[in-house]
C-alpha cells in the first residue's frame, strides 16, 4: 500500500472536522504529562471540543482552500489542534483555564469564525463567555427594566388603594 493511501483517511478525517468547526485552536503541548493530557482531553470533550494531534503536513493538506489555511505558518513543532464545533470560543476558553494549572501548554494561533488570531489574540478570545452565558446576560438586562417598571406600577397602585381607603 502506498504512503498516500495510508494518509488519505487521516486527511479526510481532518477535513470532516474542519467542515463542522467554527474555530480551530493550535497549541504547543510540549511538557505535558500523560495524566495532564488525559485531563485536558476530558475537559475539552465535555465542552464539545474535538482535540487531536496530527502531523503538520497532514493539517496543511487538509486546511488547503479553507479559512483555516491561515494557520499554515504556525504548523511547526509539536502541534495539537482543538476543533470548536458548537461553541467557537470553547477551545480557547477551556485550554486557557487548564493552562492556569499547567503552564506548559501554550497557544500558537487560532482561526475563529474565519478570522486569524495569534497567541495573544487567542488569549483575548478565551476571555469571551460562552454563547449561553452571553444570551442569559442579555435576557437579564432586558428583563430588569420591565421588572422595575412593574414594581413601580405596583407601588403606585398600592398607594392609590390606600389613599382611596382613607
Amino acid at each position: 500500500m502506498a504512503k498516500i493511501e495510508l494518509k488519505k483517511p487521516v486527511i479526510d478525517e481532518i477535513k470532516k472536522y474542519t467542515e463542522d468547526a467554527s474555530s480551530i485552536v493550535l497549541v504547543d503541548y510540549r511538557g505535558l504529562t500523560v495524566e495532564q493530557d488525559t485531563v485536558l482531553r476530558k475537559k475539552l470533550r465535555e465542552a464539545g471540543v474535538v482535540y487531536k494531534v496530527y502531523k503538520n503536513t497532514m493539517l496543511r493538506i487538509a486546511f488547503e482552500g479553507t479559512d483555516f489555511e491561515k494557520l499554515d505558518s504556525n504548523l511547526e513543532g509539536p502541534t495539537a489542534v482543538a476543533f470548536g464545533i458548537d461553541d467557537a470560543t470553547a477551545p480557547a476558553r477551556v485550554i486557557k483555564e487548564f493552562a492556569k494549572d499547567v503552564p506548559e501548554i501554550e497557544f500558537k494561533a487560532a482561526v475563529v469564525e474565519g478570522t486569524y488570531y495569534d497567541a495573544e489574540g487567542v488569549n483575548v478570545i478565551a476571555d469571551i463567555p460562552s454563547r449561553e452565558v452571553l444570551i442569559s446576560k442579555l435576557l437579564g438586562s432586558l428583563q430588569s427594566p420591565v421588572t422595575n417598571l412593574a414594581r413601580v406600577l405596583n407601588q403606585i397602585a398600592e398607594k392609590g388603594v390606600s389613599a382611596a381607603a382613607e
